[in-house]
């Protein structure tokens, strides 16, 4: 359990990481994106521990990286420089 846990942490800071590595303008305050990286991580593998019983830290490791890239993902703001005009052109 232990291992599952520190597993979690490393996984969230890790997406949280490569997420304002990657995304810096499109991403809010930096201690928010690592606290929801963090968190997301830690929830995802309590769910999916809960669900599955102890079988493993594998299911434990899939389920904290998927809730945390799924939350860090909700953080994400529309980027300015892909905007079109609001006229449709029809050919």
């Amino acid at each position: 359990m232990i291992l599952e846990v520190l597993g979690a942490l490393i996984l969230g800071l890790a997406f949280a990481g490569a997420a304002l590595h990657r995304l810096p303008h499109r991403l809010p305050a930096r201690l928010l994106v690592l606290a929801t990286g963090l968190a997301g991580a830690l929830f995802g593998a309590l769910v999916t521990h809960s669900a599955l019983g102890a079988g493993g830290p594998l299911p434990a490791l899939l389920g904290a990286a998927a809730v945390s890239a799924a939350s860090l993902s909700l953080l994400l703001r529309p980027d300015r420089g892909l905007r079109r005009g609001s006229s449709a052109t029809t050919a």
